[in-house]
């Protein structure tokens, strides 16, 4: 009797054990439950860039000599004109003295030359104007005599000869005038003699200039390789000048990013040394061309305000680029979406009637931890995430408590060490 009891009771309780697991199944396992939020989404790259100025300019000298003063000193902002670096010009300059005095030496000589010649012409014309004078009124003396019965013809044409002689003479005189200003073979050799003068005037002038080494523009010193002594030659720099005008950045991003940049963009600018002096620029440009060795693009940033005082060139820069915005969207983390995504179509697990049920969506903006859903859900539907979880299975909702607009874990800007070379990270910061 008591052996029937305890069978009886031990076959009760393996039933009710029996039941609780079937129960147990007909539940189905827990999974993480997520609610469809709206919120603002905004999608960003991160990446590193540098300080570029619009041109540099390396200045050297264009003639051998020796170094008598430098003038500036690294980092100091020089205006256009403003010596820079003065050689020994001592030896030039008596090369132009020299070269002075032998231009007015030739000046003097053919000043000389002409004034003799001209006191020379002039005298025959003043001679050959007498002589025609003369001649005139003897002819008008003949003329009246022959009227007069006094004279014979003959003696009316020899009167007009000599007229006709004066007068050749006369033009004569004055063609020599003329001649004398610019011809003659002793002017014209004083002429060339004075043309070489003044080209080696000009030349020694020239190289005088030449050793006084002067800023092409306003600029600001980069580098000063050269000092009081030194021994300077052609060909070789002595100061590097990054020439004055707007500040730019130039960042190399990742050729995958290209479609998401444009010119007008804005960006967010910090520097680690300042890391809390944050300053605001915007896309200026994008190269036509990709870097085939790095598979990068060159991006140019412009400036919103004056460039800070603690930029320098070459420094390294983060910059974080807003390349699109939604003020609200449907919003659900990447990692409840289910398989591939296709073009803008993917798949979710939504919980309904207990189970879980597959659902086609229509998505929007993605950033890296975040996607914005156009199509096939509602805000307040709970979507489940599981890795082993399939459509049809019954199911036991976890609600997971997320923020639409937590940062991923690791999102940032990426380090120095892999630099722009290495592309750009794209993050999100949703619900700013």
């Amino acid at each position: 009797m008591k052996r029937r009891w305890l069978a009886a009771a031990l076959g009760a309780a393996v039933l009710v054990v029996a039941a609780g697991v079937a129960a147990w199944a007909l539940r189905g396992p827990q999974v993480d439950a997520l609610t469809v939020q709206s919120a603002p989404l905004v999608r960003t790259l991160q990446f590193s860039a540098r300080v570029a100025t619009l041109s540099r300019a390396d200045v050297g000298s264009t003639v051998t000599g020796r170094v008598a003063q430098v003038r500036v000193r690294e980092g100091a902002q020089v205006r256009q004109g403003e010596v820079l670096v003065q050689l020994e010009s001592d030896e030039l300059r008596a090369a132009l003295a020299q070269a002075v005095a032998s231009e007015r030496q030739a000046q003097a000589r053919l000043a000389g030359l002409r004034s003799s010649g001209r006191s020379a012409a002039q005298a025959a014309r003043a001679q050959a104007d007498a002589t025609l004078q003369a001649a005139s009124a003897s002819l008008a003396r003949v003329q009246q005599l022959v009227a007069d019965g006094f004279y014979s013809p003959a003696q009316l044409d020899e009167a007009r000869r000599a007229v006709d002689v004066a007068r050749a003479q006369q033009r004569n005189a004055q063609a020599q005038i003329e001649a004398n200003a610019d011809a003659g073979t002793d002017v014209a050799q004083a002429q060339a003699q004075l043309a070489l003068s003044q080209a080696a005037t000009v030349a020694a002038q020239a190289r005088l200039a030449q050793a006084t080494l002067v800023a092409p523009s306003d600029a600001r010193v980069l580098v000063r390789a050269v000092e009081p002594g030194q021994i300077v030659q052609p060909g070789k720099a002595l100061l590097s000048l990054a020439l004055a005008g707007p500040t730019q950045l130039v960042a190399q991003v990742d050729e995958r990013f290209l479609d998401q940049l444009q010119p007008g963009q804005k960006a967010s600018v910090v520097a680690d040394a300042f890391a809390g002096q944050r300053f605001t620029a915007r896309v200026l440009s994008i190269a036509p061309a990709v870097d085939a060795q790095r598979g990068a693009v060159e991006v140019k940033f412009a400036l919103e305000q004056q460039a800070p005082a603690y930029l320098r060139e070459d420094m390294t820069l983060s910059v974080e680029v807003e390349t699109a915005r939604r003020e609200t969207a449907l919003v659900l983390p990447q990692s409840a979406l289910r398989g591939a995504v296709v073009g803008d179509a993917g798949t979710v697990l939504v919980l309904q009637d207990g189970r879980a049920q597959g659902r086609s969506v229509r998505l929007g903006l993605r950033t890296l931890d975040a996607v914005e859903v156009l199509d096939g859900l509602a805000e307040g539907d709970t979507v489940l995430r599981g890795g082993t979880l399939q459509a049809g299975e019954r199911v036991r909702a976890r609600p997971v408590e997320w923020t639409a607009g937590a940062a991923a874990p690791g999102a940032g800007a990426l380090g120095k060490g892999q630099g722009a070379d290495a592309g750009a990270a794209l993050t999100n910061a949703m619900g700013r």
